[in-house]
């Protein structure tokens, strides 16, 4: 697993996102409707490749039922270590960030 001290806050966030949603067998789609954030505006999110408004952090954190602290939690992933097997192929894809 790639060092957390290594990787930026945005993509920090982006593997949370994914991860909080895989583990809930939830596609982009449902995360959407139940956050009130467009479809397209998770992908995003969970590529890294926007910088998220505080407001829709904290509609995401709701959506998965926790405090945007708790969504923002990145000093702790092992809940997710099995999916977090990419490297043996045995988990779903997850981009690396390095």
């Amino acid at each position: 697993m790639t060092d957390l001290n290594s990787q930026t806050s945005r993509d920090l966030l982006a593997r949370r996102v994914r991860l909080l949603r895989v583990a809930r067998g939830w596609s982009q789609e449902v995360l959407a409707e139940l956050s009130g954030v467009h479809r397209n505006y998770i992908g995003h999110i969970e590529r890294a490749e926007i910088n998220a408004g505080l407001d829709n952090i904290e509609k995401i954190a709701q959506a998965f039922d926790m405090q945007v602290h708790a969504l923002l939690a990145f000093h702790d992933l092992s809940e997710f270590a099995g999916l977090l097997k990419i490297e043996d192929g045995t988990g779903p894809y997850l981009p690396a960030f390095a």
